[in-house]
């Protein structure tokens, strides 16, 4: 029993007597209660290992994870010990205000997808002591026999012991869109688990058939088991904005320290009190550190994540919203992803014609049209007919619900071809009218094709109808129909080269034909070679989502490349790419398909699983890089895709909503889950759920990361200068012996105030025009340039020098420390102010963006002068900020300064973009 637990994937190659006495079971009778008993306290519940979810203390503690917090707590505490309570209290209040932000937005990303979550409870139909009993799929342990049927989601990883006509969609663990048939045979070990034809894997879902199975392996030991716990050991990888912001906060750290040091050493040795220097070196740093930093980069975090749940998507984490902006390429499933996961009938060819089918999914509407473009009805062609009615009246699928909510109850192709009939008004109730059924051959592997039996209500005598695979269903033919009904000598060469066209542009090909019986006849499969006639040729797809291309299209001209990575066939992978355009403009390879693989010797744009598991490991990262399309790919191989792309330094997103893309979408720097066709695993794998799982959201999720990265570059570029300049005007007058022009409280109410009420209107901007048709940020590049630190050096050094010139020249005029410092602290708002306006485009004027385009900016600024005159004029704040009124005289210098600073700045940009 031990190998049967710990080697789950060894079933496939053992035959079902040799898989019987291994498992301790019976085939037929199945396990004893009391063992049944036994093994659940064994091997525990058929469940897989829950995540114990993050308690509220450990939410609130993630959020002052983060190095700018810990120089701001840093500070604070010292604070305190120097008695400056008041400091102390604003500092704290900064880090809270920090942390309930971040908290309460994480708290409400989660409840939504608390309501996302469905939380159905399945049963499994379990044969013990000889007798079949229903009971909660957690109670299944290994060596149960468990039975499935159409429509049942299977409990656990069976080896199959018995089958009737079983089909399995696996796409949530493989990524294979069609249903796969199944078999008891004994297969190759080294068979991959999609192509385990006698195997059964939980999560999966029966769509035709019945079949028996001896649950070999439950809970974590299953294959779904495998890909949860490559789940917890993929990396959860810091993104680009926290990467970058972590890096500013250690230069800063670095930078503030040296300050102090120097401060604190020059007061020295000219002479001071080691505890006064002490003192000022601490007033120094706090007013080097940007407070109000993390609270604005939370805050404007969680304006982008607004406005990306406006546009259907889920931001679990808050850096996530930004790090799309930064994505060079984005990795996406195809099946429910880039597709619709509706199987859908494109294309119809009768020896009469061909015609095109409209419309796409389940829904019955669209029209079929011949090769004129002319709108068909079901009497338009009897040849077209007859194959409609064969779809839909030899089929045992059922279309359920409405509302644009269809879905299919069996097999998706079968779905299909019921859609297919509707649109011409061939829908399922009225063709079982017209044609009841009275017998039935079954489709089955070996088989390859399905007949049924009918009376005619309309006519005499019965019909016998049959679909299946086009070379089984022609060598039953001896005739085809025309556009009348009447039968002529078929053309097999023409049949096989229509089928050949079609299958060549990536659609699966099913025949139809039909022959008249007598009304006592009965169906006979060996009396039906050659009797029938053959009517069309259906083709069909699952096919792509209808902003798919578009969707594309806008990535690639960001610079963004997009690969598709799928457990599908090679050629309906082929052809998907090229009808969304996923590998347009790559020149004559493409259009060849070279691979390593192939012998070329240069890796293109299409590789499968087994080409990858080829390549040589000094190959791999380049043939990953250049390639588009990666099908027949395991989720082993998924993860090993994204961790090639990360090392060759990409910024990688993606997309999934399959168990199969679980440990990839962990991996990514940003892993994007869909929210109404995705499983659980994807989706607490994720970092963004799409609410509408459109692939076309995540264009707008781009273009949503790009502008808040570009707030956050703004909101930084405007208050870096202003902590800059105040610690280098306390520096100064150490290294000088002279008062402080500006107190530490001071310099406390100008950061907080003015990233409140001026920095903060920043993350309000809308994007500027153009930001997809640029190119990704380089992953490498720093958060700011060697432009906007120039920038930063140099409104430091204005404010520096207009705040010294201020406060010295009212100290000369006769005005006392108070009302000087007063002067010396509204400079500093005024300058913040004017370059606030300069900051809303770094690049170009503020007009450019538009003089109204965020009012916020002018709500923030009247809120702040009114701060600004409370401050100056109000006794009490005169008392707390140790401030005093000033003259008219005053403030004209102050505004005259300020000015002047602002077009210095407008100057330096517009040369720097000249010479740019």
């Amino acid at each position: 029993m031990t190998s049967s637990v710990t080697a789950p994937n060894a079933h496939h190659r053992l035959a079902v007597h040799d898989v019987v006495l291994l498992m301790e079971t019976d085939a037929e009778a199945g396990l004893a209660e009391r063992e049944a008993t036994s093994r659940l306290g064994r091997y525990g519940r058929n469940v897989l290992p829950a995540a114990e979810p993050a308690g509220p203390l450990l939410r609130l503690a993630r959020q002052v994870n983060h190095p700018l917090i810990y120089v701001l707590l840093a500070a604070g505490v010292i604070t305190v010990l120097l008695g400056e309570l008041v400091d102390a209290g604003v500092i704290f209040g900064v880090v809270t205000i920090n942390a309930l932000t971040g908290f309460v937005q994480e708290s409400k990303a989660e409840a939504v997808l608390d309501a996302l979550r469905t939380m159905v409870h399945t049963e499994a139909r379990v044969v013990r002591d000889g007798r079949v009993r229903r009971l909660p799929s957690e109670q299944l342990v290994p060596g149960d026999l468990v039975l499935v049927e159409a429509g049942d989601k299977v409990p656990a990883d069976l080896r199959l012991v018995r089958e009737t006509e079983l089909e399995v969609d696996e796409s949530a663990l493989t990524g294979e869109s069609l249903p796969v048939a199944k078999d008891e045979v004994v297969l190759d070990e080294e068979t991959p688990v999609a192509d385990r034809r006698n195997m059964v894997y939980s999560g999966t879902l029966v769509t035709a058939g019945t079949g028996a199975g001896i649950a070999v392996a439950t809970g974590a030991e299953t294959e779904l088991g495998e890909i949860h716990r490559l789940v917890g050991t993929a990396d959860a990888l810091e993104t680009p904005l926290t990467r970058k912001l972590a890096r500013l906060s250690n230069v800063l750290t670095v930078v503030i320290l040296a300050l102090a040091a120097v401060a604190f050493a020059a007061g020295v040795l000219r002479g001071e009190q080691p505890s006064e220097m002490f003192a000022a070196a601490v007033a120094l740093a706090v007013g080097a550190i940007p407070e109000g930093l993390p609270a604005v980069v939370t805050i404007t975090l969680a304006i982008g994540v607004a406005r990306m749940a406006h546009r259907r998507a889920v931001i679990r984490r808050l850096p996530a919203v930004e790090t799309l902006g930064s994505t060079t390429v984005i990795c996406t499933d195809k099946t429910g992803t880039l597709t619709e996961n509706q199987m859908t009938v494109r294309s119809i060819w009768t020896p009469d014609g061909a015609f095109d089918v409209g419309g796409t999914g389940y829904a019955p509407q669209g029209e079929i049209r011949d090769a004129g473009g002319r709108p068909v009805g079901e009497t338009g062609s009897q040849a077209l007919r007859w194959s409609l009615l064969a779809g839909a009246a030899c089929n045992d699928a059922t279309l359920m619900g409405g509302d644009g909510q269809v879905s299919v109850l069996g097999d998706p192709t079968e779905g299909a071809l019921l859609v297919a009939a509707a649109k011409v008004g061939l829908d399922r109730d009225r063709v079982a009218s017209m044609l009841p059924r009275v017998e039935t051959i079954p489709f089955s592997s070996d088989r390859q094709y399905m007949a049924t039996l009918h009376d005619d209500a309309l006519g005499s005598g019965r019909v016998v109808l049959a679909k299946g695979a086009v070379e089984r269903v022609v060598r039953l033919c001896g005739a085809e129909m025309d556009r009348h009904g009447s039968s002529r000598p078929l053309d097999l060469d023409r049949a096989a080269a229509a089928a050949a066209t079609l299958a060549a542009g990536g659609l699966r090909v099913l025949a139809t034909a039909m022959a008249r019986a007598g009304a006592t006849d009965g169906l006979d499969e060996t009396a039906l070679g050659a009797t029938l006639v053959l009517t069309g040729l259906q083709a069909m797809q699952d096919p792509p989502r209808p902003a798919a291309a578009a969707a594309i299209a806008a990535c690639h001209d960001a610079g963004i490349a997009v690969k598709m990575i799928t457990g599908d066939h090679v050629g309906t992978a082929r052809a998907i790419a090229d009808q969304i355009g996923l590998v347009a403009g790559r020149g004559p390879e493409a259009a060849t398909g070279s691979s390593p693989a192939a012998g070329t010797g240069t890796p293109g744009p299409w590789l499968s699983g087994a080409d990858l598991a080829r390549l040589p490991p000094d190959r791999f990262a380049d043939a990953v890089d250049q390639a588009a399309v990666f099908a027949r790919v395991s989720p082993e191989q998924k993860l090993r895709l994204v961790e090639a792309l990360q090392a060759r330094h990409h910024v990688v997103a993606m997309t999934g909503d399959g168990v199969n893309d679980a440990p990839a979408l962990r991996q990514a720097d940003i892993g994007v889950a869909m929210g109404r066709g995705g499983t659980e695993v994807a989706k607490e794998a994720a970092d963004m759920v799409l609410t509408d799982d459109d692939f076309a959201t995540i264009e707008a999720a781009v273009e949503e990361g790009r502008g808040v990265f570009d707030n956050l570059t703004k909101f930084i570029t405007w208050t870096l200068p202003t902590n800059m300049g105040e610690g280098l005007v306390i520096l100064v007058a150490i290294l000088l012996g002279t008062a402080l022009p500006i107190l530490p409280v001071q310099i406390l109410w100008i950061n907080m105030t003015t990233a409140v009420c001026l920095g903060l209107m920043l993350a309000f901007e809308p994007k500027e025009p153009g930001s997809m048709r640029r190119p990704p940020r380089d992953p490498h590049r720093p958060l700011l340039t060697v432009g906007l630190v120039l920038r930063v050096l140099l409104v430091s050094a204005l404010l520096v020098a207009g705040s010294w010139w201020l406060f010295e020249g009212e100290r000369t005029g006769g005005a006392d420390l108070a009302t000087a410092r007063t002067a010396a602290l509204n400079f500093f708002v005024a300058v913040e102010t004017f370059y606030l306006f300069s900051c809303r485009s770094l690049t170009r004027s503020a007009l450019h963006v538009g003089a109204f385009s965020n009012r916020w900016i002018y709500v923030g600024v009247g809120t702040q002068v009114a701060g600004q005159l409370a401050l100056t004029y109000l006794p009490v704040m005169n008392r707390l900020f140790q401030t005093a009124p000033i003259a008219a005289g005053a403030w004209l210098r102050i505004l005259l300064l300020g000015l002047a600073a602002s077009v210095i700045v407008a100057v330096d940009k517009r040369v720097r973009r000249r010479i740019l």
